[in-house]
């Protein structure tokens, strides 16, 4: 089912990243870590669909999307770019197999950190984010989501990693099992892991190597 929505707020939190907050539809419901697939209403966008996650909670009055921008593509993201307070967009149901199964590790890159900041949203609300970590590469500093209430919500449980800038205050390189392992990351708990297909491909094979049950990794199918 498609529901219209309007633009409350738009604005850019870094470089490259869109936050879009929305009217919400009524009895509209998703869980911490779902999708939809979202449009632009307007003529010649609103067949081009594309997933988005929730980064809101589900109790809030109004829907937010934390959205990185490929001005590149020529596609959906760029045209959100060009988008003010007012204009309408189309989503639809809520989907998606991420969802909170107990304490455990966060493995995000990129914008895969999407799904697990509603996620861990919810968990600080609750007070209930001891005990989980977060691995979180990126490209270089400035393309870090959230990287201020990251910081605020998990302290030494957020491990920040930089794959094309050295920087003294931030391992440089990949999220790999040697990295994992010297960060005590847990095979007996649930993993979470989004980001890019290849480090996903690569960040699995190590986990599987390193005796984690393929019944402990959540992650989209």
């Amino acid at each position: 089912m498609a529901h219209k929505i309007s633009i409350q707020h738009i604005e850019h939190i870094n470089h490259n990243v869109l936050r879009i907050v929305t009217d919400k539809p009524e009895n509209y419901s998703f869980s911490p870590g779902q999708a939809t697939e979202l449009s632009i209403a307007k003529a010649d966008w609103s067949d081009k669909k594309r997933p988005f996650t929730f980064t809101s909670l589900p109790e809030d009055d109004t829907l937010e999307f934390t959205i990185k921008v490929y001005p590149s593509h020529n596609g959906v993201t760029e045209q959100l770019e060009d988008l003010k307070v007012g204009d309408k967009l189309l989503i639809g149901d809520a989907w998606g197999a991420i969802a909170y199964k107990g304490q455990g590790s966060f493995i995000a890159g990129g914008a895969g950190i999407t799904p697990f900041i509603a996620i861990l949203k919810d968990l600080q609300s609750k007070g209930q984010l001891n005990g989980n970590k977060l691995f979180f590469s990126n490209k270089a500093e400035r393309d870090i989501i959230y990287k201020n209430n990251l910081e605020v919500w998990l302290g030494n449980d957020l491990h920040l990693v930089l794959s094309d800038e050295d920087h003294e205050d931030y391992k440089h390189g990949y999220i790999n099992a040697d990295y994992l392992k010297a960060h005590d990351l847990d095979i007996d708990k649930p993993v979470y892991l989004c980001g890019p297909p290849p480090m996903m491909d690569a960040v699995k094979s190590d986990l599987y190597k390193m005796g984690l049950p393929k019944s402990h990794l959540v992650e989209e199918a």
